[in-house]
């Protein structure tokens, strides 16, 4: 008989552990702070949570992930809900949590905050984005539940205020999980349409969690992305969703935004009976005038007696043409003196003239250059002489110079 104690192996005494501790801490709650937080690309999360004095690892699967509203940070105090196992080929025990909630903060009011910030840093509640409504829609879609209270007010109200304007329902959940998918399914379904002028989504009141699917990031970013203006008409004036931060338009209940895009029939048929009214008067006023002025005009003397002004002004015009033909008389006179005076002094200055006074000028053949001094000419040049009546053709025989 052998004195050597039972040995135990390491798979059996680490799964006497995870029998022991799984059966007893079943379904507990632990409250600590989160470290070391990692999201890992297949989606289970994997946390340390941490007080002054011990950690405990945590591991969130991806399908209980999927329900969590915000998304975890290191140093947030949380309380985890799950169940204690023991990961055997590591040794270590581990929470596997079920659901995970902010300590000292509602779960949704943290996930709001969250999203508000990430969604507000991207700009999509700039005032910037908004686009204005237009003045007379024709077609308004509507998004929102078939059987609520909240579409039973909008049609009231539409009726009343304008029978013409065309109202479209696309049924949508607006309550409960996946309510967000259905929401913005109709405003792309509305977005597919070139009739629609403007759409209307929204409930009536209701709790923060009733609300939730007009605070999701599916709704926000499909009304920010809408070429449609949106009006968002969620609950009460009190309950503020960031689906009312991103639309162009808030109301603060369904029969608000009813009242703020079904323009008013009556009003605007009694506004077009004002300006024809005025318009037509102004007309009055302009054809009164003018005929005011028409009676003031034949009054006058050219109107009495028109020829009158014909006459006065054949006589102007006749004046006229005596002084025209005057002045060009005497001007003609004397440019015709001035042509005579300048025709004397030319035929006064004309070398003809002086060839018939018993002068000549001579001129050397070879170059036709004058000959004005016996030093233009010399012994055998032959010499042209032009005198009254012809021309003279000779040889210098002698040269001589002085008197």
């Amino acid at each position: 008989m052998s004195d050597q104690p039972k040995a135990y192996t390491v798979t059996a005494i680490t799964r006497m552990i995870k029998t022991s501790l799984e059966e007893q801490f079943q379904a507990i709650w632990v409250e600590g702070e989160i470290s070391n937080y990692h999201l890992h690309s297949s989606g289970h999360r994997y946390i340390t949570l941490k007080d002054e004095t011990a950690v405990l690892k945590v591991v969130m699967w991806r399908s209980a992930g999927t329900a969590l509203k915000f998304e975890p940070k290191d140093g947030q105090k949380v309380i985890a809900f799950g169940d204690v196992t023991v990961y055997e080929k590591g040794g270590q025990y581990q929470l596997q949590c079920r659901k995970l909630i902010p300590s000292g903060i509602g779960e949704l009011e943290l996930a709001f905050r969250q999203l508000h910030a990430k969604l507000s840093a991207e700009g999509l509640f700039d005032e910037s984005r908004k686009i204005p409504l237009p003045k007379y829609p024709q077609k308004i879609g509507v998004v929102t539940s078939p059987t609520g209270a909240a579409i039973r007010d909008i049609i009231q109200i539409a009726r009343r205020r304008n029978p013409s304007v065309q109202l479209v329902i696309f049924p949508a959940a607006v309550q409960g999980d996946g309510a967000e998918h259905e929401i913005a399914a109709g405003i792309a379904y509305f977005n597919s349409r070139e009739d629609i002028d403007v759409i209307i989504t929204g409930r009536g009141g209701g709790s923060l969690e009733d609300l939730w699917p007009f605070n999701t990031e599916v709704t926000v970013r499909a009304i920010a992305e809408s070429r449609i203006p949106i009006v968002s008409a969620v609950g009460h004036e009190v309950d503020l969703t960031l689906s009312d931060l991103s639309a162009d338009l808030r109301a603060p209940t369904p029969s608000a935004a009813a009242e703020l895009t079904v323009w008013p029939l009556r009003e605007y048929l009694e506004e077009v009976d004002a300006l024809v009214r005025g318009q037509a008067s102004m007309l009055e006023s302009l054809v009164e005038y003018a005929r005011q002025q028409l009676r003031s005009n034949l009054g006058r003397p050219v109107f009495r007696r028109p020829e009158d002004i014909v006459n006065q002004r054949r006589q102007e015009l006749d004046s006229l043409v005596r002084l025209a033909y005057s002045a060009g008389k005497n001007l003609f006179e004397r440019f015709g003196h001035g042509l005579s005076l300048g025709l004397s002094r030319l035929e006064a200055l004309s070398p003809l003239k002086t060839l018939a006074r018993g002068y000549s000028v001579s001129q050397r053949q070879k170059d036709q250059g004058l000959v004005r001094s016996v030093d233009d000419i010399g012994q055998g040049d032959r010499m042209e002489t032009i005198v009254t009546d012809g021309r003279l053709f000779s040889v210098i025989e002698t040269v001589r110079k002085g008197q």
